[in-house]
């Protein structure tokens, strides 16, 4: 039987070239083969077959299937509960609930970098900017996840609809921000239950008023919330937290959701047990970017700041790996018997976030400091997961339990 990459490199599909939506219908098409969810992919990734993909396809109707996917993470077979990835970024999020038995129905991230690491791990190009689709597209699914940017919300609309006497959704505050379009596929497709990842300053940011507008509007839709602030070190060498928010819906659940927040083990993990062997010496610091950064604290020491490097304990746990790690490494660095200490190489982020080691990275090492600098911890979110999950199959009616989308 054929492969996937097989069939790709039989369409001559370079996938560099093929980041778009046309080939996330073809490989949602495959993803969701022989199933009612494919009814949603079918026509447009026939589409693109025949307009893109035309010269070297003579049968377009037949989609190249059936073939094995030869990728890390394939589609689960027998799925316990159907999801959504929304920001999917690198697919970290997925990883998660793909461990608990889910199949992923629908996927999107608007950035290409990040979506040619996901479709090399899981043989899917997500969909692209989330505020170009329409809900309606989307497939059934029983869980909604998502890692949304934290972005202040505007009362200027809402503050003039009161002065003039009218009436205002609770989906009107959220408008113009990243939130609204997660905020509208929960109102249309009405999943059971939903799980979101931001920063730790979510509650506080925008005094407070973010975090309300968020907590309203997702009540507002019918939905119990669970949320707290975790932190990844519980799982991996790195101090990361991060705020969770996980939602049922009420007229399923009623209030018998029975969720939990995991009791996290105590942290055991140090950076030298994710360290690589012989790594290559151009990770090392430069003298002079190392001379710049050792001026640079010493500037800010002497004026009372806690900026600077962050030369790491090689038997504790690191700062938070950012996006930002790509300019210079500097909150991270490993110290080096002799010479400069260097910063970590991308496998090394990769283990940091606890990705495991056939999870591929086919970017440039920039594009991967910031690919991992954006993702998650995942067995932070495994962990919150399998309670989640616990509650969407423990419903004790029956005629709940068939109310899940198989």
């Amino acid at each position: 039987m054929a492969t996937y990459n097989d069939i790709k490199k039989q369409l001559n599909i370079n996938v560099d070239k093929h980041l778009n939506n046309g080939f996330a219908h073809l490989t949602h098409y495959w993803q969701t083969y022989k199933t009612i969810d494919s009814e949603h992919f079918k026509y447009y990734a026939e589409q693109y077959l025949q307009e893109e993909i035309l010269p070297v396809v003579e049968e377009p109707d037949q989609f190249y299937i059936p073939f094995k996917y030869d990728i890390p993470f394939p589609p689960t077979g027998k799925p316990k509960f159907k999801f959504i990835d929304l920001f999917a970024g690198i697919g970290g999020i997925r990883l998660a609930y793909q461990n608990l038995g889910g199949k992923c129905v629908f996927s999107s991230e608007w950035n290409n970098f990040a979506k040619k690491t996901y479709e090399a791990n899981f043989g899917e190009v997500p969909f692209g900017d989330i505020t170009q689709i329409n809900e309606r597209t989307i497939p059934d699914h029983d869980i909604l996840l998502g890692g949304f940017p934290c972005q202040p919300f505007s009362i200027a609309g809402v503050s003039k609809k009161k002065a003039l006497g009218r009436n205002h959704g609770f989906l009107d505050e959220t408008q113009g921000t990243l939130f609204f379009d997660i905020a509208r596929i929960l109102e249309y497709k009405r999943p059971k239950t939903f799980m979101l990842e931001n920063v730790k300053n979510l509650v506080s940011h925008d005094k407070g008023n973010t975090f309300k507008v968020i907590s309203n509007t997702l009540t507002g839709l019918g939905y119990s919330i669970h949320y707290r602030v975790l932190n990844g070190k519980h799982f991996v060498p790195q101090n990361r937290e991060r705020i969770l928010i996980i939602g049922f819906r009420n007229d399923f659940f009623h209030g018998e959701e029975n969720f939990r927040f995991p009791k996290l083990p105590e942290p055991n993990s140090s950076i030298k047990e994710i360290l690589e062997e012989n790594v290559e010496s151009k990770y090392t610091l430069s003298d002079k970017l190392w001379n710049y950064l050792q001026t640079y604290a010493e500037k800010h020491k002497a004026k009372g700041n806690g900026f600077g490097f962050g030369l790491t304990d090689l038997n504790s746990t690191s700062r938070t790996l950012s996006a930002r790690y790509y300019k210079d490494g500097s909150e991270i660095l490993i110290p080096q018997e002799g010479i400069n200490p260097r910063r970590l190489t991308p496998r090394e982020c990769a283990r940091l976030q606890g990705f495991p080691d056939n999870f591929i990275i086919p970017v440039s090492d920039n594009q991967a400091y910031k690919q991992f600098g954006n993702s998650v911890t995942v067995p932070l979110i495994q962990a919150v997961g399998k309670q989640l999950v616990k509650s969407l199959l423990s419903i004790n009616e029956p005629a709940k339990s068939q109310e899940l989308i198989y």
